[in-house]
């Protein structure tokens, strides 16, 4: 049931692909337009931009096109040029077979990474890659991070810190490093989980050590091209692009501050304090053109946040507002969306979808629905992609859920349930792995299997 409020009350492809289908150039990646090559799509925003899209979803469900057996892990799918990459973890012998999530405690695991490619029409394993990986994380079921794929390369991360350039279609390697040998970062508690950022020929990593917290790679060779920042812990925010006053820039956010850096360089151009609790800058600070100008938001656990207005004229950021008790939001596992001047997303400490008046900060209505569902706890989550007017929610329950987000409340126009959740958080069941839309279906995994369900429009 939703909870409506007033401003200040607290109640937020079948995959085949024709040679005959036009190549959309995008910036961030050459993908096609119907590819999803990295978190969150092919722009790294979250927006699926396909048409011929289902507008409702049977009461009955959907069934899947395909299945395939996979490992554990938190890691998303990529899908490329009729491929779909996946990171997982298996089990070795004698490891205990039983992942035990603490927040506070590391689990040491023996067992094998894997870098997984398979055929999006019909779920073929059709090359892997793997090697020895013992994990010593909490939550330790698998990587973390989402493949990205750019022209024929596949740039793999894992949770202990191995980052792979792969030949997409092979799998061969083309280049490795090892965060934790190559520069001194130790593995944060919760495992590197920063999705890589390709820009022109670098990939950039959020890395850690000092003076190493961000490294950008010559992504054909793997040559290091800069390395900038020292910061009591790398975090564990992916990098982003953020363009304003004419100029880009890398945006990263590490466990005390946001700091805007020069892509040649990695020289700093501005950088404001942000430190949330126990380390956790996990979301990729929003940027966004509202009615007030453009502005950036970002949000962690223990209530930390901020609003801040970007200068068009000179780099830099100054503070709208800051996060206050029972308003705005602090996001942790799922990246929040602006729309319009309507800030969406889930806070950890509700658990609730919730959303937020730009203006002002305060929340304008929140619903556990689309999180928890009849549950109650912390760190309730779904994965918001926008589609036009709508936005598809992938819940931790795991169900697909299509619905319409307006300041005035959620609507829920539908839902089909994708996978079972197989991880665990808090005493409850969850799946938390963002999914991927492409070539008019939606790519989902848990800890056993990733599904391929067809979300095209009825002939």
């Amino acid at each position: 049931m939703v909870i409506a409020s007033r401003r200040r009350l607290l109640s937020a492809i079948g995959l085949s692909i024709s040679g005959a289908v036009a190549c959309l150039m995008l910036t961030m990646s050459p993908g096609r337009a119907d590819d999803w090559p990295q978190w969150r799509g092919s722009e790294r925003d979250g927006q699926w931009r396909e048409t011929g899209i289902r507008a409702a979803l049977p009461i009955d469900g959907l069934p899947a096109r395909w299945r395939a057996e996979v490992g554990g892990g938190y890691s998303g799918p990529a899908v490329a040029d009729g491929r779909v990459y996946l990171m997982d973890y298996l089990l070795g012998d004698g490891a205990g077979g039983t992942v035990a999530n603490s927040p506070s405690e590391r689990t040491e695991l023996a067992g094998r990474e894997r870098v997984l490619c398979f055929d999006a029409t019909d779920g073929r394993l059709l090359w892997k890659h793997e090697y020895d990986c013992p994990y010593a994380v909490s939550y330790a079921c698998g990587p973390r991070c989402t493949p990205t794929v750019v022209d024929g390369v596949v740039y793999a991360l894992g949770a202990e810190g191995n980052l792979h350039a792969l030949d997409a279609l092979t799998g061969k390697v083309v280049w490795a490093k090892n965060f934790k040998t190559d520069y001194g970062a130790p593995t944060p508690i919760w495992g590197f989980s920063s999705h890589p950022l390709v820009e022109g020929d670098l990939v950039i990593c959020m890395v850690g050590g000092e003076g190493s917290v961000v490294v950008a790679f010559d992504r054909r060779t793997g040559k290091e091209a800069w390395r900038a920042l020292s910061a009591s812990e790398p975090g564990y925010a992916p990098p982003s692009i953020l363009e304003t006053a004419g100029v880009r820039h890398v945006l990263v956010w590490d466990a005390d501050t946001i700091t805007a850096l020069d892509p040649a360089t990695g020289k700093t151009i501005w950088a404001v304090p942000l430190k949330p609790g126990y380390g956790m800058s996990i979301m990729a600070p929003q940027v966004a053109d509202t009615s007030a100008g453009r502005v950036l938001f970002a949000s962690g656990i223990g209530n930390i946040g901020a609003l801040f207005q970007l200068d068009d004229k000179l780099p830099g950021a100054k503070v709208v507002w800051r996060n206050r008790a029972k308003a705005s939001i602090a996001s942790a596992n799922s990246t929040p969306m602006i729309v319009g001047d309507t800030l969406y997303g889930c806070d950890c400490e509700t658990g609730f979808l919730t959303a937020v008046d730009l203006a002002t900060g305060d929340r304008l209505w929140e619903t556990g629905v689309p999180t928890l569902g009849s549950r109650r706890g912390r760190h309730g989550t779904a994965f918001l992609v926008r589609q036009g007017e709508r936005h598809w929610l992938f819940s931790e329950t795991g169900d697909l859920i299509l619905a319409r987000l307006t300041p005035k409340g959620y609507e829920e126009l539908g839902r089909t349930h994708l996978l079972d959740p197989t991880g665990e958080c808090f005493g409850r069941e969850v799946v938390w792995s963002h999914p991927a839309f492409a070539g008019k279906a939606v790519f989902a995994r848990n800890d056993r299997e990733l599904a391929c369900v067809s979300l095209a429009e009825p002939e």
